[in-house]
């Protein structure tokens, strides 16, 4: 391979790296945290509501983030063609992604034994450690080294354990 191309396929690299955004998956995971901690607080609430509740959250603010992506920051800079549209739902799908492991863990809960409280639970547990998969990933993903790897799960791991205290907090 010549210089030319290894320039280039390195560039390409690049530009791959920093296309792979999961903000969205953070946001995303602390966003259903923040369901199944609120929720917690309303006593005894339907599984299967709670499943749809976090699933659609994490739709409804997919919308958000795509209207915003699209009508904000891009209206300005270039038309609103499908590739672009199509473009600006892939980037944000993350936000939907991330709901859906917690909501797993809320269904198949009655599996595990588990009573409501134990539900919510490992929700917020599968959501916290989302939450730390997600920006550690990002963080890879982006070619970060492993020290700004594990400060990034580091940093979204206390803001996970900050989301528990305040369910914790919440029940008292």
């Amino acid at each position: 391979m010549s210089e030319t191309e290894r320039v280039a396929a390195r560039a390409r690299t690049v530009e791959r790296r920093s296309h792979a955004d999961y903000t969205g998956g953070v946001y995303g995971s602390m966003l259903a945290a923040s369901v199944i901690v609120g929720v917690g607080t309303l006593g005894a609430y339907p599984r299967l509501e709670l499943v749809l509740l976090l699933l659609l959250t994490g739709v409804a603010f997919w919308i958000a983030h795509v209207h915003a992506q699209l009508f904000g920051a891009r209206l300005a800079q270039q038309s609103l063609d499908r590739r672009t549209v199509l473009h600006v739902c892939r980037d944000e799908w993350p936000i939907v992604k991330a709901a859906v492991p917690p909501a797993a863990a809320v269904a198949v809960s009655p599996l595990l034994g588990l009573g409501i409280s134990g539900a919510l639970w490992l929700a917020l547990t599968v959501a916290v450690a989302g939450q730390v998969g997600w920006s550690a990933a990002a963080a890879r993903r982006a070619g970060a080294s492993w020290r700004l790897v594990a400060v990034a799960a580091s940093v979204n791991l206390l803001l996970g354990l900050l989301i528990i205290l305040f369910k914790l907090l919440l029940l008292h």
